[in-house]
């Protein structure tokens, strides 16, 4: 797997760039030659973040993760991505085997039996109306039920959005693109 390391607001010192190869070198296991990972580091104030971002066809692996330390950051999204791949191995090799193209799996990982149970499982449903709101009424919604999303009708375009909480208290709207 080729690594990618980019930053934002920081110097990359060979310290750095040594940490990310050698935490994300683990992964070489899981991956082909052909597997980019795109590495990006950056700091703002005490946050310390490490976004890696591993695309695949059809399928995108991506972790971010913060801290105070940018070691720990790196510690953190190898152990993240690692646990992604296991997770969802077979969807990922499922794809890979109905011919999409080169594989950016290691074969020993494709051939590999696992023991795990990776299979996605609804568990629950719910059905509920969706009155028309603004997004800002979406947002309060959202804290009186103690969520991190409310799903709602937006009054303004009538197309169903998403509000969801973001770190440092901040909300987020999703918006369908047609």
């Amino acid at each position: 797997m080729k690594i990618t390391i980019s930053g934002r607001n920081v110097e990359l010192t060979d310290g750095l760039k040594a940490a990310v190869e050698e935490k994300l070198g683990k992964l070489d296991k899981y991956f082909s030659d052909e597997a980019v990972a795109n590495v990006t580091l950056s700091v703002s104030k005490d946050r310390q973040k490490i976004e890696v971002t591993i695309p695949v066809k059809g399928h995108i692996i991506r972790s971010e993760q913060v801290s105070n330390d940018m070691y720990v950051s790196i510690d953190l999204v190898e152990e993240v991505i690692e646990r992604q791949i296991k997770r969802y191995r077979h969807k990922l090799i499922d794809r890979h085997q109905s011919g999409d193209g080169g594989s950016y799996f290691n074969q020993e990982f494709i051939d590999r039996e696992s023991d795990e149970e990776e299979d996605v499982a609804i568990i629950r449903s719910k059905r509920f109306g969706m009155k028309p709101m603004y997004p800002e009424d979406a947002c309060v919604q959202m804290e009186l039920l103690g969520h991190n999303f409310f799903v709602f009708r937006n009054a303004e375009t009538e197309e169903v959005n998403v509000v969801y909480k973001r770190r440092g208290n901040t909300y987020g709207l999703i918006e369908p693109e047609f």
